[in-house]
């Protein structure tokens, strides 16, 4: 089947992907009803408005509440100013917004070579990526946090180096996670960024601590240490190394250990050769992929940090590579493993994520020559055929010339089969990564679970 060759017939196979990831997100995956943003908005109103306390406040009917540190609430106080509704609608624009300057960060100005259809193609492809459509689903902070990384890869990589750091200050003084991109700035012995990153973070913790004292006390010497705040290490959503443990039965903090630090190590051997080419956002990507893993928890949606490595594998020719993984990602297999992940199948599907990203983090390509400024080692022809499929799609927003309407792994197509019509039937309690309406109870089933 050959790709459309007028606009009128590229507008109809639009329409028809656009209405195929339509229904699928409105019946497979279904929506988390926002539950991680009323958490947030709920925290703020009783903090404001009737006196209560950030980590004291759990969402009506639920044992669930605020987990992150004290600067996140603080940044979220203008919720308090509007209702549920008016959050919701700034926190998809918001999403949105993130979403776009990723994608322009990682793609330079590739995109406008392939117009509206390469970028129409493209959003089809994004819409059904679980981490993607579960961030704005929850109304969760993902994708900003990746916006403000990326921000700094690309004052790094263009030579702009005297406001890096700023973004990754910040995100880790949101959620702590992303303080992992300053141990790879001095890793590459970018000495003034990591400063300028650590001062962020620091005055940003230290504004908090300003604002609400008490609050930053109780997080600082406990909540942060009680990680049965955040949820059942065992719950299939949970796609980190620890996850995958805890689902073999092993407890024991040593062993995690190790295993991190055996990832530490490779993460450090590959992102160091990356830095030494010049290649900022493989170094990046890297350093996305490795927080995924050596993090407690790494729920489904916060695998948006593995979107940069799918567009690194473009860039390297491997857009078949790219569209496998890429559909795996979209099909919410892992939720087959919901009620038992025990036994073999369960080792291999139920952490079908972790294996993905631990898989990039040991092959990805990077390493291109510094002199390559754009993030694409190969420059997009205008006259190549308009992608129709997942990895094709991508690499039209990247760029990439692709490998023409041969290309296989679509997104869509897996999107639209497989395991859904499985998952359509499993109910859960627990949205954070179940494929059915948000309850009562989110995400894992901890008495003090959060978002």
């Amino acid at each position: 089947m050959r790709a459309p060759g007028t606009d009128r017939g590229r507008l109809l196979l639009v329409l028809v992907l656009a209405a195929a990831v339509t229904v699928f997100t409105a019946t497979v995956p279904l929506l988390r009803d926002w539950f991680d943003l009323r958490v947030y908005h709920g925290t703020v109103h009783s903090w404001v408005h009737d006196g209560g306390r950030i980590y004291d406040y759990r969402v009506p009917g639920t044992t669930y509440g605020f987990t992150y540190p004290p600067f996140a609430a603080v940044v979220m106080l203008p919720m308090a100013l509007v209702g549920v509704h008016i959050a919701v609608a700034v926190a998809l624009l918001l999403n949105l917004v993130a979403t776009a300057v990723s994608l322009r960060v990682l793609t330079g100005r590739a995109w406008r070579r392939h117009g509206w259809y390469g970028c129409a193609l493209a959003a089809c492809a994004l819409a059904l990526y679980e981490p993607l459509r579960d961030t704005f689903s929850f109304g969760q902070v993902n994708l900003l946090l990746l916006a403000l990384v990326l921000v700094d890869a690309w004052l790094l990589t263009t030579g702009r180096e005297r406001w890096a750091g700023i973004g990754i200050g910040l995100a880790a003084a949101v959620k702590l996670t992303p303080a992992v991109f300053i141990a790879l700035l001095l890793l590459a012995r970018r000495g003034r960024a990591a400063a300028v990153a650590t001062a962020v973070a620091v005055g940003a913790t230290g504004l908090a601590a300003w604002v609400t004292p008490e609050a930053s006390r109780f997080y600082w010497t406990h909540a942060l240490w009680d990680t049965t705040r955040v949820g059942r290490l065992e719950y299939v959503s949970n796609q980190s190394l620890q996850g995958v443990l805890a689902r073999l039965g092993v407890e024991g903090k040593p062993v995690w250990a190790v295993v991190v630090l055996l990832v530490m190590g490779v993460w450090a051997w590959r992102a160091r050769r990356a830095v030494a080419a010049g290649d900022w956002y493989g170094a990046f990507a890297l350093t996305g992929l490795t927080s995924c893993l050596v993090s407690p928890i790494t729920w489904v949606h916060h695998l948006v940090w593995l979107l940069p490595s799918f567009v690194l594998l473009v860039r390297a020719g491997q857009q078949r590579v790219a569209a496998v993984l890429y559909a795996v990602l979209c099909t919410s297999v892992v939720w087959l493993w919901f009620d038992d992940a025990s036994g073999v199948d369960g080792f291999l599907g139920g952490n079908t994520y972790a294996w993905i990203t631990l898989g990039l983090l040991l092959w990805l390509p990077v390493g291109h020559p510094a002199a390559e400024r754009s993030p694409f080692s190969r420059s997009a022809s205008a006259t190549a055929p308009a992608p129709r499929q997942a990895a094709a799609a991508i690499a039209a927003v990247s760029g990439q010339p692709g490998r023409g309407p041969g290309a296989t792994g679509s997104a869509a197509a897996s999107g639209t089969s497989g395991p859904g019509r499985a998952l359509l039937r499993r109910a859960s309690s627990e949205p954070t990564g179940s494929t059915r309406p948000a309850a009562a109870k989110p995400q894992s089933s901890s008495d003090r679970a959060s978002s």
